[in-house]
């Protein structure tokens, strides 16, 4: 759990199939504000249906937007660049 956000992320998928969601949400949130995009998509599908508020899905948001912000870099896009121009010319 110490930092590992995929860890957190699991821990929320199993707490929510335990019927803990209090647990889940917690779990999904700190996962999503570290970047992570299936906690992010669980906290909007429990969103929509109404158990997470709008001021949570905010904050989450926001925290999720600067993180994945942090970890962009030119030389990270210019490789996502390449891989796409390599699968797309095959």
């Amino acid at each position: 759990m110490a930092g590992h956000e995929e860890a957190r992320s699991n821990l929320g998928t199993m707490e929510a199939q335990s019927g803990n969601m209090n647990r889940a949400v917690k779990h999904w949130i700190i996962a999503a504000s570290a970047g992570h995009h299936i906690a992010m998509h669980m906290l909007r599908e429990i969103f929509e249906e109404g158990i997470v508020s709008r001021d949570v899905m905010d904050l989450t948001l926001t925290a999720y937007n600067s993180s994945c912000k942090e970890m962009r870099s030119e030389a990270r896009d210019a490789f996502i660049r390449m891989t796409v121009d390599r699968i797309g010319g095959r």
